[in-house]
């Protein structure tokens, strides 16, 4: 089988030798046209030198521990679910963002907890609004609990 030749002899190729050429002078149009932002950096103020520590008030959060069988302790202290929001009520008066930390023990039912939760959430109707509520996972329980 013989392949025909697509080029004739005469046809020459096209010329590329100016085209390095025409990319140097389209690299020169773009960066003359340009205009170039100054990065001038964050802008803060250094805090004058304080030799004195800062008082931080520690802040305790309250905690709601579900045991299996539905028992609920609050702080420690054994309470019904009912009883909680009126628990909550004068520690929130004093701090509305205080973290309010729900632990499930591992064997208790998980209606327990969505029981917990869904009264901690219906406060905002009963005028003691729970803005933080956590619920940590098992992972976090096992690394970071005392």
């Amino acid at each position: 089988m013989k392949f025909r030749n697509r080029f004739r002899d005469d046809d020459e190729p096209v010329p590329t030798a100016s085209m390095a050429d025409i990319t140097f002078l389209l690299i020169i149009f773009f960066m003359v046209t340009n205009t170039f932002a100054a990065t001038r950096g964050l802008d803060f103020a250094i805090p004058k030198d304080d030799k004195s520590t800062p008082l931080v008030e520690r802040e305790e959060s309250v905690l709601i521990s579900i045991h299996p069988g539905g028992a609920i302790e609050v702080d420690g202290r054994s309470m019904r679910a009912d009883q909680i929001l009126d628990y909550l009520k004068p520690k929130l008066e004093r701090n509305a963002t205080k973290p309010v930390i729900i632990r499930p023990d591992p064997d208790a039912a998980y209606g327990d907890m969505v029981r917990v939760y869904d009264v901690l959430r219906e406060g905002k109707d009963k005028g003691v609004e729970v803005r933080n509520i956590n619920v940590p996972t098992q992972r976090e329980i096992d690394q970071f609990w005392y």
